[in-house]
């Protein structure tokens, strides 16, 4: 079977999601570069879809992603490397600069690439079992990229850690350190994640599409510049009819629960 990505979209209360599949399931989902293509053409439709509230990416099989092709590293030489690793955060890059929240649903395995490309999900949940982790310097190169990340999402001592040592670590050990947001058994994972998938139906979409925007800028910005951006933020919010709607919505139905 040849590597690929699907899309499956589906419903949660009236509002439309859409789920990702990276699968190479004989490689444990190994990113080489058609399929790093394929990811990225995948993510980039789901942008043209103004009625989707929020991505899921996930793996096949007993993998979310474990790592970059070795098969095709192996192979290559200094000019043939930047344009690989360049691909793997053009991957990163286009869930990052989706305009919807993206979920990793982290399955199984999630290594090098793979952990890279889950940082650069909005939120992230794991299975109990999942083995995560940075083993490229084991592999004779640092990580880099999205690697760079982390440290906001673990700090630097656990960053270092993961990085230097490029030993794996425990779903559990990514809970207590906050690279993800939730664990739970494998058959109740998604169960685990449908309480998000319900918030965001239940929130005004372009105001979380402006959150994500914003969000994104405060990573970039010094205080004074994100304080600034957000104060641009709401202004921009109300040149769209959605506040008052919403908040029309919100005392009508206060003033009902008190009649």
């Amino acid at each position: 079977m040849m590597a690929g990505v699907s899309i499956d979209r589906f419903s949660v209360d009236g509002a439309a999601f859409a789920t990702l599949t990276i699968d190479n399931a004989a490689k444990l989902n190994a990113l080489s570069t058609p399929l790093m293509e394929a990811f990225i053409a995948a993510v980039q439709s789901l942008g043209d879809d103004s009625t989707l509230r929020a991505a899921i990416v996930t793996g096949a099989g007993r993998a979310f992603v474990g790592g970059a092709d070795i098969d095709e590293m192996a192979a290559l030489g200094p000019e043939t490397a930047r344009a690989f690793i360049t691909n793997v955060h053009r991957c990163c890059a286009a869930v990052r600069d989706l305009s919807i929240p993206v979920l990793a649903r982290i399955n199984g395995y999630a290594l090098g690439a793979g952990l890279e490309l889950a940082a650069a999900c909005d939120l992230r949940a794991a299975a109990d079992h999942a083995v995560l982790g940075m083993p490229e310097v084991r592999l004779g190169i640092p990580s880099v990229v999205e690697a760079a990340l982390l440290p906001s999402l673990v700090g630097w001592g656990r960053a270092r850690e993961m990085l230097l040592t490029g030993a794996t670590f425990s779903a559990e050990d990514a809970l207590q350190w906050g690279l993800v947001e939730k664990i739970a058994p494998l058959a109740e994972l998604d169960d685990a994640i449908r309480p998000w998938l319900q918030a965001l139906a239940a929130c005004e979409p372009g105001a979380v599409r402006a959150q994500k925007t914003l969000i994104r800028r405060w990573e970039q910005l010094p205080m004074a510049g994100a304080i600034a951006a957000g104060i641009d933020a709401f202004e921009a919010s109300w040149r769209t009819p959605a506040p008052a709607a919403a908040m029309a919505a919100h005392l009508a139905a206060r003033r009902s629960s008190k009649s």
